[in-house]
């Protein structure tokens, strides 16, 4: 993991999805304001910050209200192409979840943050009745390796309850607002718990 960004100035990419922590994030880049800061980041080698937005569009329009949410994730580099001119093609990797405390909008319309960090999953194991839910991912994976290019990053980490529950979330079919609330939750078991049982109550793994 690279070194953490200064806390009191983060620059922020609000989207309309929600970053996890050791998720895949891919991104078409053609905006100004975020070609610097993707500039910026290969130069520095600074993540910069992912925040799923309540209201607005990822596309600057001329007076529009914009919201995102309290809790993002930091987006770390991994890949980054320019098959264009003015656009550039990004892979990001999740990392460090963070809490803004306060925001302002630069005059090129980049939005910059003071944060708090929070604390990473603690790296436990599933516990045995979520065990199916890791068999479960397993098996998906080997599914979607056939149809094409991952959208995990490997390695994987079945043997982690917060890994499992946060690749789940990323896949499943959820609304914008439950993955964001799930990826908020401090307790990675909790987290597990309840990705378990809307496994089950869709009939993707057995049981009660």
């Amino acid at each position: 993991m690279t070194a953490l960004p200064d806390p009191s100035a983060l620059p922020l990419f609000p989207l309309q999805t929600v970053l996890f922590p050791e998720g895949l994030l891919s991104l078409k880049v053609f905006e100004a304001r975020y070609l610097d800061l993707v500039s910026r980041s290969l130069r520095t080698q600074h993540p910069f910050g992912v925040v799923a937005l309540r209201q607005g569009h990822e596309v600057r329009r001329p007076g529009e209200a914009v919201a995102f949410e309290a809790v993002g994730c930091l987006a770390e580099l991994i890949e980054v192409d320019s098959e264009q001119a003015g656009i550039l093609q990004v892979r990001c990797r999740g990392s460090q979840r963070f809490r803004i405390l306060s925001t302002r909008q630069g005059e090129d319309g980049l939005w910059w943050a003071e944060v708090q960090w929070l604390a990473p999953d603690a790296a436990v194991l599933p516990q045995k009745e979520h065990l199916a839910s890791a068999q479960a991912l397993a098996n998906a994976i080997r599914m979607l390796r056939q149809r094409g290019p991952l959208p995990f990053l490997e390695p994987f980490h079945f043997d982690d309850a917060g890994w499992i529950a946060n690749r789940w979330c990323e896949i499943l079919p959820i609304p914008l607002v439950a993955r964001q609330r799930l990826m908020e939750l401090d307790d990675p078991q909790v987290r597990l718990k309840l990705v378990d049982q809307f496994l089950r109550s869709k009939g993707i793994i057995g049981g009660p």
